[in-house]
Formats: structure tokens, C-alpha cells, sequence
């Protein structure tokens, strides 16, 4: 099976933010229990065999509320957590953003955190592989995980700019992808009256800096919030 092909992305739910305390250490807020069950009832149109999670209890959390209100099987599993930035002290959103993008920038550099952004990708990318090849023919495969993991994986398939597509990430949000296309579905709040659902096709053959243009056009109409990119 391509790694390219049969997975869905999650980016976990809403975590209270406890700057006294490591980001891989944070939980889910009420809000962000609440956000999971919307985010539930959308995913269940995937019609996903298996929920995977990251280790870090913001992630296991969000899968284990998914997969109780879908009524299938969850479970964690290593090398799926965050960027390793245990070193780096709680910032404004301004230098945490500029970090994040120095990272992207420099992929074979220690500019930020304990792991290159190349390092990150890879270890991310074989733990994927190793999921896949524990269930196969289970697609799609659903695998909740973090921001920065899911932006270089995607980016790295699809020829397209990391720092780009975490800009358009929420809490949490849905990527679906294959070889033609990213899709990215928002839920920004847990009343299905305020749905909120974006999705953005990605020919082939597109340039990064044409979908770069493209992504900055999209998210000037989007309500954004400082928190959102913490994690």
C-alpha cells in the first residue's frame, strides 16, 4: 500500500493551554471534549476502520472520544507525537510562529526544538508505514496526531509548503489527501448550526508558490485565534 493513499489526518481537539507545563503534557478542554463529538458525526462519513493515536493525552484523547461515540477500535501507538520541543519555554504566538517557520525552512537544521524538521518527518513517516502494515486492506486508516507532524508528511507528499499548510490547521480538524488533492475540513465550534467546513483541491501539478497565494487568499476569510497554532 503507498503511505500517500488510505490514511485520514486528525489534529486533536482544543487543550487548555497551561503554560506552566509542557504542550505534550496538556489536556483536552471542555470545549475540546465537546468539539470532538461534532468532529465525530463528520468523520463517520469516511466510514474509517480504526482510529490510531498519538501517545500525548491530547491526541489518545481526542481519538479515544471519537472512536467511543463512533463505536470502534482505538488505540495509541509511539513515533505519532509532536515535533520534540520540550526544551523550548512557553512565547508569544508571534515568536512561536516565526520558530515554526524557521523550522520549516531550514529541514536539515537544529534551528528549533530537540529534532530537525527531516528527523521529525521521518520518524512520523515510519510510524505511519508501521501502522499500515499492521492492518492492511484497513482503510481508511484514521490517525490523530499533531500539527507540525501532519503538515510535513502532507507537504512532503503533495510538493507543497509545510509552513502553509500548518497555517490552515484548527483544533481540530480533518486532512484527508492523495496525490491530486489536500482537503481540509474545519469544525470550529461543537453547535452543528456553526459548522464550519473548508476544503481546498490541490491539482497535480501545481506549483508551492501558486498554493501558497491560494492558502493566504483562503485564510484572510477565516476567523483565526492566537491559540490555535500552540500545539
Amino acid at each position: 500500500m503507498s503511505i500517500t493513499t488510505g490514511l485520514v489526518f486528525i489534529r486533536h481537539s482544543l487543550p487548555v493551554i497551561d503554560p506552566a507545563i509542557p504542550a505534550r503534557e496538556w489536556r483536552l478542554s471542555e470545549e475540546g471534549q465537546l468539539r470532538c463529538r461534532l468532529l465525530a458525526g463528520r468523520l463517520a462519513n469516511f466510514n474509517p476502520q480504526r482510529i490510531v493515536a498519538s501517545l500525548e493525552p491530547k491526541a489518545l484523547e481526542t481519538a479515544q472520544i471519537v472512536a467511543e461515540a463512533l463505536g470502534m477500535p482505538c488505540e495509541s501507538a509511539a513515533g505519532l507525537h509532536e515535533h520534540v520541543r520540550s526544551g523550548v519555554k512557553y512565547s508569544s504566538q508571534e515568536v512561536f510562529e516565526a520558530s515554526v517557520r524557521v523550522f520549516f525552512d531550514h529541514p536539515d537544521q537544529l534551528v528549533y526544538g530537540e529534532e530537525t524538521a527531516n528527523q521529525t518527518r521521518a520518524r512520523f513517516a515510519q510510524a505511519v508505514r508501521a501502522i499500515q502494515g499492521r492492518y492492511p486492506g484497513q482503510t481508511p486508516l484514521v490517525i490523530v496526531t499533531h500539527g507540525t507532524v501532519i503538515s510535513l508528511f502532507v507537504a512532503r507528499a503533495c510538493g507543497v509548503d509545510p509552513f502553509s499548510v500548518w497555517k490552515s490547521l484548527k483544533l481540530p480538524c480533518i486532512v484527508e489527501y492523495s496525490a491530486k488533492q489536500i482537503s481540509i475540513i474545519s469544525l470550529e465550534s461543537p453547535d452543528p448550526y456553526y459548522l464550519y467546513i473548508k476544503r481546498m483541491p490541490l491539482p497535480l501539478d501545481i506549483t508551492a508558490t501558486n498554493w501558497t497565494k491560494g492558502i493566504h487568499s483562503f485564510l484572510e476569510g477565516m476567523e483565526t485565534t492566537s491559540l490555535l497554532l500552540r500545539s
